[in-house]
């Protein structure tokens, strides 16, 4: 039981988004990949980006800055050709730079996120007042309580 009630405790906590980075048009040439982060943003610490692609007619290349730039998928980061889709989690607060190396990149089938850290929990109903007497720092300090107990009675 206190497993249980720690798992629903830290999934409240936890608010990664998922993204189907192009929405429905996925990770296909001709879609506006800026456009699409401006529709998204912010990118938090924990999200995932979920590309979308043909098989055999598309990949997704992670790059740096200047291969971003120049589209060369020359010196990949990491390079997802298999199957028909990739789901990358968004693990570090930095600029994540994507492109594909079929020749669409210069077509604008490039995209670059900029991850932020999570953000601050959203305060109580002002209504509440029992809500309202739990700061961060307390909650922290629940989870906290919550995990110790749960290690002292698995171990």
């Amino acid at each position: 039981m206190p497993l249980l009630s720690l798992l629903l405790l830290l999934a409240s906590c936890a608010s990664a988004n998922k993204y189907t980075v192009g929405d429905a048009q996925g990770w296909n040439p001709g879609v506006n990949y800026t456009l699409w982060v401006d529709k998204h943003r912010p990118f938090h610490l924990g999200d995932w980006l979920v590309f979308y692609y043909q098989s055999g007619m598309a990949d997704v290349v992670q790059v740096d800055e200047t291969a971003y730039n120049k589209c060369d998928s020359s010196h990949p980061i990491s390079n997802y050709s298999k199957g028909r889709s990739y789901a990358f989690e968004l693990n570090q607060t930095k600029r994540f730079y994507f492109i594909c190396s079929f020749g669409y990149c210069y077509q604008g089938m490039k995209v670059s996120v900029l991850v932020h850290p999570l953000p601050p929990p959203s305060p109580p109903p002002s209504g509440d007042k029992s809500a309202a007497s739990i700061t961060p720092f307390t909650s922290f300090s629940a989870v906290s309580v919550a995990v110790a107990t749960v290690l002292r009675l698995l171990f």
